[in-house]
């Protein structure tokens, strides 16, 4: 059953978090994730919530997505990713 990891996103240092969308696709397809949503412009229908960025991922599997997650792989861009920015996550299970 797929996964869809849903997150929102604040920048805080473009320059860094340049560096971690240049890297972490790679490492997304290698464990069977692919994009969905990969920023965009965000419209707003009838809602305080004011995201910055958005980011879609779906995964094959939930254990393909931590596989991912816990990979020796996404360690270090991972770190680029806390680094620059802040962000919000969540995962729902599709059917």
């Amino acid at each position: 059953m797929s996964v869809y990891s849903i997150s929102s996103i604040n920048v805080k240092d473009w320059d860094a978090y340049a560096e971690y969308m240049k890297l972490v696709p790679a490492v997304i397809k290698k464990y069977g994730g692919k994009y969905l949503v990969r920023g965009g412009e965000i419209i707003s229908d009838n809602t305080t919530w004011n995201p910055q960025r958005i980011v879609i991922l779906e995964f094959p599997t939930i254990e393909d997505m931590n596989n991912f997650r816990n990979s020796e792989d996404y360690k270090p861009v991972a770190a680029i990713r806390i680094k620059a920015s802040d962000s919000e996550s969540f995962v729902v299970q599709g059917i």
